[in-house]
């Protein structure tokens, strides 16, 4: 009972410390999703919106921590905190979004947007050896199963899932690698600079990651093949390389920051300024920048104002529909061929 308590305090805990980080992650121009200049990042307006946020989003956890005592309705709970979070930020969004409208903030400077051309001639190429860790992954998955299992598809099935996991994690960072740079047009130079590391840094990550991922599906393969116990520390074990993740993701966020705006800048960029806002485009953005829809933007992928490292499809862009499409057709059959009987869903087993 009071292992099973402590574990809802950590989740209520962990969704509430994800919902305090997200509005520091993205640039100060880009309090909860709305486009301002740097020089109203620090706007009285703003900073109230931030303080009545972290307000709010305590007393949420707070009130939730104590229903999921009192009730046991852990699952219910945690899943209404994250709605109510998503709202607040939604709130605070709508409040930055009227006090830049209502100051007319959006006139104080000229109007632009920066290119810069080396991203096609010399662009940021996939850190091929970062990917290493997961490869030795598949190969050690396959040799134990191999080794352990009497039959092909025993020890396949888990091979098969992490070769298709890396993969996918590739082809993510194949296309991110060759999406519009999100640059700042007041200072093109340290943007584009502090870009391509951050670039590069996310690449490296998402490869880490598959790695973490591959390893969680190595352990939960020796359990079900019985090479390790199914006990409660092997079980945590399975969890540990997806906590070293998150982990690693929030320590890289917090120091590089969304497309590496904490980055220091060089002697010679201190001082850049061109005079030029960045374009204010937040027409074509939907619910607190988590959704673009241009169709005069030739852009499919754009950088997302939500979070840090995290992408989003132009909608207005009819390729849009037609991926969008082939995933909802993907899921439909997925989930025709397990009501069918055609994947047999994964069992829940006690822990001996």
């Amino acid at each position: 009972m009071m292992l099973s308590i402590a574990a809802d305090l950590a989740l209520v805990a962990l969704v509430t410390c994800l919902m305090l980080v997200l509005p520091a992650l993205a640039r100060p121009t880009l309090p909860f999703g709305v486009r301002v200049t740097a020089e109203r990042a620090g706007d009285p307006a703003i900073v109230t919106q931030r303080r009545t946020y972290t307000r709010l989003v305590v007393g949420m956890a707070v009130v939730a921590a104590a229903v999921s005592i009192l009730t046991g309705q852990s699952a219910v709970t945690l899943g209404v905190l994250v709605a109510a979070d998503l709202l607040l930020y939604y709130r605070a969004h709508l409040k930055v979004r009227a006090a830049k409208s209502g100051g007319g903030w959006v006139g104080e400077r000229r109007q632009g947007v920066t290119m810069d051309t080396t991203f096609r001639t010399d662009p940021v190429r996939v850190p091929w050896v970062w990917g290493s860790p997961a490869l030795a992954v598949v190969l050690l998955t396959a040799g134990i199963g191999w080794w352990s299992s009497s039959t092909v598809a025993g020890w396949l099935e888990p091979v098969l899932s992490q070769a298709g996991l890396t993969l996918l994690v590739v082809v993510v960072i194949l296309i991110v690698l060759r999406a519009r740079p999100d640059l700042d047009a007041a200072r093109p130079k340290s943007s584009a600079r502090r870009y391509r590391i951050y670039l590069r840094g996310v690449a490296i990550l998402s490869l880490l990651s598959a790695a973490c991922l591959d390893l969680s599906l190595l352990i939960w393969a020796l359990r079900q093949w019985g090479i390790v116990g199914d006990t409660v520390g092997w079980l945590v074990a399975g969890w540990l390389p997806l906590v070293a993740l998150l982990g690693g993701w929030l320590v890289w966020e917090t120091k590089v920051g969304q497309a590496g705006h904490r980055l220091p800048a060089l002697p010679d960029e201190q001082e850049e300024d061109t005079g030029i806002a960045q374009r204010d485009d937040d027409r074509y953005w939907f619910l607190a920048g988590t959704i673009y829809a241009n169709r005069r933007d030739p852009a499919l992928l754009v950088h997302a104002r939500l979070g840090s490292s995290s992408w989003t499809l132009n909608l207005g862009h009819p390729v849009a529909w037609l991926l969008l499409g082939l995933v909802v057709l993907g899921l439909a059959g997925l989930v025709l061929a397990t009501v069918f009987g055609g994947i047999d869903l994964p069992q829940k087993r006690g822990i001996g």
